[in-house]
């Protein structure tokens, strides 16, 4: 079992920056490639972003590449999302992610096991 706390969401105003964390307990972060999810109001839940168990390899949606980057620290059992230049669009509940076992991505819904509360990102115009 895997728990997953997210913290850092807010309010931000556009082209602004924000880091979210993911604190995980019940098992190590090093044993899941872990990632974020968002879900903005009237749309779907898309992938954001996801990185391997150690972190060498990472995927990101379109929408946020070179922009947003996913750091772990295993050490601390948490995974990152650093978030610059934001736009109002990225306004959404994000979600911490954790992958069943040997994957090494998150970028489906179905990748994930386990899913954090959500916190909420708030960007203004």
């Amino acid at each position: 079992q895997v728990q997953l706390v997210e913290s850092g969401g807010g309010l931000v105003q556009a082209g602004g920056s924000l880091r979210l964390a993911c604190a995980a307990s019940g098992r190590t972060a090093s044993s899941h490639a872990m990632g974020w999810f968002r879900q903005a109001p009237g749309k779907e839940r898309e992938f954001v972003a996801s990185s391997s168990q150690t972190g060498s390899i990472t995927y990101y949606a379109d929408s946020v590449k070179g922009r947003f980057t996913i750091s772990r620290d295993n050490a601390k059992n948490t995974v990152y999302l650093q978030m610059n230049s934001l736009k109002p669009e990225a306004t959404a509940v994000y979600y911490c992610t954790a992958g069943g076992s040997f994957l090494i991505k998150t970028t489906s819904l179905t990748d994930n096991d386990y899913w954090g509360q959500g916190t909420q990102v708030t960007v203004s115009s």
